[in-house]
């Protein structure tokens, strides 16, 4: 091996290294989800909802969304 490639070889692996430090660095501060704990229980549903969640009598969504 030449004395290049070594130097060369050296480099790449500091350079790993100093990436992998700053990249731990950063996502310090991320929070994560907590694997193992039970998620919050949803609301029950109301008896007169539709399939869709949709309370209106008049049936039609899209004069609602037009407005």
């Amino acid at each position: 091996m030449e004395k290049w490639q070594a130097w060369l070889l050296i480099a790449l692996i500091l350079g790993v290294i100093v990436s992998n430090i700053m990249v731990l660095k950063y996502t310090a501060n991320y929070k994560m989800p907590q694997f193992g704990k039970p998620n919050l229980p949803k609301a029950p549903r109301k008896k007169d909802e539709g399939a869709d969640g949709d309370t209106s009598d008049d049936g039609d969504a899209s004069d609602k969304a037009g407005q």
